[in-house]
């Protein structure tokens, strides 16, 4: 008797319901999540974004006032003047808070562009998001090395150029405005072709396009680089102009190498 119980199976509790649906899940994936806004959510969303993105800008600024100074006075010395000229009675003090706002803004990048992020990545998918979160750092840190080669290499020598182009004839005394407007339109510019890299990176890892047209792509990329610095740089002679151009295409033979490491690894992710 004892034999026969033992082949009989014994009632199972609600076998059914211990396996997963199969329309569940896998533990190690998430599901994407978009959740809707109406337009009010969407402009109160904006409104807290903005206040948070001036608030921390404010605060930079108390660094910014203290610092204006120090920055002011390494762009006179650049300048080869003894002091900017100055042909309006306000004009000091408008300088000096426009080079204090260019610098708080520096300082509170980071928080700007956290905010930005936050404001759109509702409307990004998982994989997009993540791309962007390991794309920011690359992205700052481009963009600081090209703001730092343009105030301490490329501006200088621009500088030199042009007080010295017709000593004879010019009586050079710029105008404290046009030589932070002149900076300012340097380091911008240089600042946003360091993302080269980093942008030829993205393009790839979002399938827009490949390492091989990156690469056919060389001979066109040493006549824009050619291009490019004779728009930004101010000077004609060729000496400044190659200053920007081969930092430029440099950086174009990086973006190739970055995007085929990230084609390699978006094939093995693929596979």
């Amino acid at each position: 008797m004892a034999s026969i119980l033992s082949r009989v199976p014994l009632p199972t509790r609600n076998r059914r319901n211990q396996q997963s649906p199969p329309d569940s899940i896998p533990p190690f994936q998430t599901e994407e999540e978009f959740v809707e806004m109406t337009l009010q959510e969407h402009l109160e969303e904006l409104r807290s974004r903005i206040l948070k993105s001036a608030l921390a800008v404010l605060v930079a600024l108390v660094a910014a006032l203290w610092l204006a100074f120090p920055v002011m006075e390494k762009i006179r010395d650049q300048a080869n003047v003894t002091g900017l000229q100055a042909i309006s009675p306000t004009e000091p003090f408008t300088v000096y808070m426009r080079v204090a706002l260019y610098i708080a803004i520096a300082i509170a990048m980071p928080v700007l562009i956290y905010q930005l992020m936050g404001f759109v990545s509702p409307g990004l998918t998982s994989n997009e998001r993540r791309y962007v979160i390991i794309a920011i750092p690359f992205v700052m840190l481009s963009f600081i090395a090209g703001v730092l080669f343009a105030f301490f290499v490329l501006v200088p020598r621009a500088m030199d150029f042009l007080s010295t182009f017709g000593g004879s004839i010019f009586d050079w005394n710029p105008r404290g405005a046009d030589v932070v407007s002149f900076y300012m339109t340097l380091m911008l510019g240089v600042g946003l072709i360091f993302e080269l890299p980093v942008l030829m990176y993205a393009l790839t890892m979002i399938g827009v396009v490949t390492p091989q047209r990156f690469s056919r792509f060389r001979k066109f990329a040493i006549v824009l680089s050619m291009v490019m610095a004779a728009i930004i740089t101010p000077t004609p002679d060729p000496f400044n102009m190659m200053l920007v151009a081969l930092p430029t295409y440099f950086l174009y033979e990086v973006g190739i190498i970055l995007s085929r490491l990230a084609y390699r690894g978006k094939r093995k992710a693929d596979a």
